[in-house]
């Protein structure tokens, strides 16, 4: 693998037995992807590192912030400051649930709306750049792998989750 500093002639720095683990090839790719895509847009603030929950909310309007940082893989707090920022930025609103008053319902705007449509076209091309050259049978392979390892990581969460409702419950119960 090689960065610029390697381009420059600098020495290449490597994670050693690292280099083979699926979750450190995952991570680089993230970040480069995530940078790359940073890069080519500019003038949306924050929207564009939070376009997959944009795309969440676009696609399930009126969703509560709980679904929603589970179907994103965050915490409900840390969802809650991305929401705020968006809120500021006038990209999401966040209403009143009908059926429950403690709940919230997140919903684009009409800014957000547009917001979405422009950076999902983006997201698109920058989509081609970065699958250029790998053959769709490849591709269909490569997020079928990326699904499992989604699914693997949730049933991990989910005995975490359970384990720590138990101890409450136990620790209530004494």
């Amino acid at each position: 693998m090689q960065d610029a500093s390697d381009r420059d002639g600098a020495e290449t720095l490597t994670a050693g037995d690292g280099e083979s683990q699926i979750a450190y090839k995952l991570r680089l790719a993230q970040i480069a992807a995530y940078r790359a895509f940073e890069e080519r847009v500019t003038g949306y603030g924050k929207a564009p590192r939070y376009l997959g929950l944009l795309m969440i909310i676009g696609a399930n309007p009126g969703s509560n912030q709980s679904s929603l940082a589970e179907a994103v893989g965050l915490r409900r707090s840390s969802l809650v400051a991305i929401l705020d920022q968006l809120e500021r930025d006038r990209i999401v609103r966040r209403d009143p649930a009908p059926d429950d008053r403690r709940s919230k319902a997140v919903r684009l705007t009409g800014h957000g709306s547009r917001v979405l449509k422009e950076l999902t076209e983006e997201a698109e091309a920058h989509e081609a750049a970065l699958t250029r050259g790998i053959p769709e049978a490849d591709l269909a392979i490569l997020r079928a792998a990326l699904d499992r390892i989604i699914l693997n990581m949730r049933a991990l969460d989910m005995p975490a989750a359970t384990g720590a409702a138990d101890r409450t419950d136990s620790l209530s119960r004494s």
